[in-house]
């Protein structure tokens, strides 16, 4: 897969400190009572202050944590762009379980009915709201591992650049074997807040925006410049929201709207077209 930014592959391990726990919230930009300002970047959408969001899903680690007897494991690894829970340590995913729904023998409509129950209860730190959740995935894995997927759908568009995704594995037994999620919290403010972002142009004008320039993208071993042949054939499919890595911070995410073009005897399946810069931001 080509990118317009590689992500940092590594994690934010936090660790739980009493005495530096305070009420954070992550927050988006402020509104302004006096209305825009020159020196606020209103596009593309971010999420700001990602220290405060970390800290905020720290705590609700710690809390959660407790209430699990875990009062002396306080380490949770946490998505340095989300601040939400990339991984369970195993030896603790052990002593967690999933609320208990039927008998022994769950039918299926139970395990689900248990699965949404965890997720009200752990929905600070998967950081989406369940109703923001759609079951993709619910499949039985080898020894007696069941696997659980969701989607996050929460804006007018779809989400793509990778995010939006909770996986949870559990045993027959409701025991916890692994959780991690990389939705982006606060969704609703975000949609708020792209629905005073409009497409600059039309799917059509950005097809023939991307054939007049070269498209350059970033990978793992650097930019790259890729001229689409002759016989490409480039469709716009559908506007949607894209998620990047933000180039001004190490951490933390930019929402962009853009257009998925679908590309036909190309080097490359699909363009994403910034609907408002007019420029290629990512390419797979």
């Amino acid at each position: 897969m080509f990118s317009r930014s590689t992500r940092t592959s590594g994690t934010a391990t936090i660790v739980i400190a009493l005495a530096l726990m305070s009420g954070a919230c992550a927050a988006l930009r402020p509104t302004d009572a006096n209305g825009p300002r020159a020196d606020v970047r209103l596009y593309p959408v971010g999420l700001v202050d990602p220290a405060a969001r970390l800290e905020e899903a720290s705590l609700a680690w710690y809390q959660i944590s407790q209430q699990h007897g875990l009062q002396h494991r306080s380490e949770a690894t946490l998505d340095p762009y989300t601040g939400t829970l990339q991984s369970v340590p195993p030896e603790l995913a052990a002593s967690i379980a999933l609320p208990k729904v039927g008998d022994a023998q769950q039918t299926e409509e139970e395990t689900r009915e248990s699965l949404r129950r965890f997720i009200a209860d752990w929905q600070r730190l998967i950081g989406a709201e369940p109703q923001e959740l759609s079951l993709v995935q619910r499949t039985d894995e080898a020894a007696g591992i069941k696997l659980a997927r969701y989607e996050q759908r929460p804006f007018r568009y779809p989400l793509r650049g990778g995010y939006g995704n909770l996986t949870i594995r559990f045993r027959n037994d409701g025991k916890l074997v692994a959780l991690s999620s990389n939705c982006l919290p606060n969704a609703e403010r975000l949609q708020s807040a792209l629905n005073q972002v409009s497409p600059e142009l039309t799917g059509e004008e950005a097809v023939t925006r991307v054939k007049a320039q070269p498209i350059t993208i970033s990978n793992a071993t650097g930019q790259q410049t890729i001229t689409l042949p002759d016989n490409a054939v480039l469709e716009p499919r559908q506007l949607v929201v894209y998620a990047l890595p933000s180039p001004a911070q190490s951490s933390g995410l930019e929402l962009h709207l853009a257009w998925e073009i679908n590309v036909t005897n190309g080097p490359i399946k699909t363009i994403y077209f910034d609907a408002v810069s007019s420029q290629v931001i990512a390419a797979t």
